[in-house]
């Protein structure tokens, strides 16, 4: 017979590939959290010193997305503005990837934050950062990178428009025996990368200052 008589049936058609679903944000288990900002203020009890707060009625209720840019002068940073929020704000910092070595990473991971690779623009980092914000949480980036660094990036202004959240400016200061955090009106994510990012900058170097000194 020929082949005419036995035609070829049709291949099936391929199965429509599903689409990936989005990783969740990064969880806090709240009593390790808990743990972490207490321990970590140990060593200001301990040498004497204490944390002054000022502007905390400028931090936004629970519940809402926000982006915390603090300066970056110590190691205790992350700690003393984490200290330094209202009950039910858990602060989600973008770490350093070096940071998340065995023991050390598994705690700051169930602390809720997450790694960055600073040596270029890690957007996995940012659409970590994202999916925080999509479920209302609390982002905190230091916008100079490293302590003590003097140029600020862009990268601050970017997360919080995509994340259509408010930037609560931060800054941290020392003098004498008192730590300060000191919290400025929240900047609102619209008007463009540089234009935030610039006054971003100008609201920072006011807040970094210590209460009772001058500029």
């Amino acid at each position: 017979m020929s082949d005419a008589a036995h035609p070829e049936k049709p291949a099936a058609p391929s199965a429509a590939k599903a689409p990936t679903a989005e990783p969740p944000a990064p969880p806090v288990i709240p009593w390790v959290y808990r743990l972490v900002v207490d321990t970590t203020y140990l060593p200001v009890i301990f040498s004497g010193m204490h944390l002054e707060v000022h502007g905390r009625e400028h931090v936004p209720p629970p519940g809402t997305p926000l982006v915390v840019a603090a300066n970056h002068v110590s190691a205790l940073d992350p700690f003393l503005v984490a200290r330094a929020l209202p009950p039910g704000r858990f602060l989600q910092f973008m770490a350093k990837k070096e940071l998340f070595i065995p023991v050390i990473g598994d705690i700051i991971r169930a602390g809720g934050s997450f790694p960055v690779d600073r040596s270029g623009n890690d957007l996995g980092a940012v659409r970590t950062s994202l999916r925080i914000l999509k479920a209302n949480g609390t982002v905190g980036i230091f916008p100079q990178g490293t302590r003590g660094g003097h140029e600020m990036q862009g990268g601050v202004a970017l997360i919080a428009a995509k994340g259509r959240a408010p930037i609560l400016p931060a800054g941290v200061s020392r003098d004498g025996k008192r730590w300060i955090v000191r919290f400025g009106a929240p900047i609102p994510p619209r008007g463009g990368i540089k234009a935030i990012t610039g006054e971003l900058a100008e609201v920072l170097s006011t807040l970094a200052v210590p209460v009772g000194q001058r500029l």
